[in-house]
C-alpha cells in the first residue's frame, strides 16, 4: 500500500481544491447548484482518486485511478474555462487555478508513465530471464 500523504501529486490537489473553493465562494448564487457544484466534486475528486489508488494492491488499478484524477483535472479545467466566459470568479484565482491544474496534469501524467515503465522493465527482466532447469 502507497501512503498519498508522501506524493507532491496529493499536496498539490489539496491545493488545487483549496482554490476551487475560494473561486466558487465568489460566484452568484444561481450557479450554486451547477457550476459551483461540478467545480468542487471535480475538485475533491482528484485527491479522492489519488488516495483511493494508493489503497490498491497492484500497479495497474493505482493507474486507473491516477488516470481518473487526470480526468477530473481536466473537467475542472474546462469548467474554469466555462467560468472565464460567463464572467464568473476573481481573474487572479482563475489563473492561479489553471496554473495549478497545469502542472498537476503534468504530475498525474509522469506519474502514470513511471508506474507503466516500471511495470515494463519487470516484464523485459522476466522474459530475459533464464528458464529454471
Amino acid at each position: 500500500m502507497r501512503e498519498p500523504r508522501h506524493l507532491e501529486v496529493t499536496d498539490l490537489a489539496l491545493r488545487l481544491a483549496d482554490l476551487v473553493y475560494q473561486l466558487t465562494k465568489g460566484f452568484p448564487p444561481d450557479e450554486r447548484f451547477g457550476l459551483v457544484a461540478q467545480m468542487r466534486r471535480a475538485a475533491v475528486s482528484v485527491g479522492s482518486n489519488i488516495a483511493e489508488g494508493c489503497g490498491r494492491s497492484t500497479d495497474r488499478a493505482f493507474v486507473n485511478f491516477i488516470e481518473n484524477a487526470l480526468g477530473s483535472v481536466l473537467e475542472l479545467d474546462y469548467q474554469a474555462q466555462v467560468a472565464v466566459r460567463l464572467g464568473h470568479g476573481d481573474a487572479v484565482l482563475i489563473l492561479e487555478l489553471r496554473a495549478a491544474a497545469d502542472q498537476l496534469k503534468r504530475m498525474l501524467a509522469s506519474l502514470s508513465a513511471a508506474i507503466r515503465r516500471k511495470k515494463s522493465v519487470v516484464a523485459v527482466r522476466q522474459r530475459a530471464a533464464p528458464a529454471a532447469p
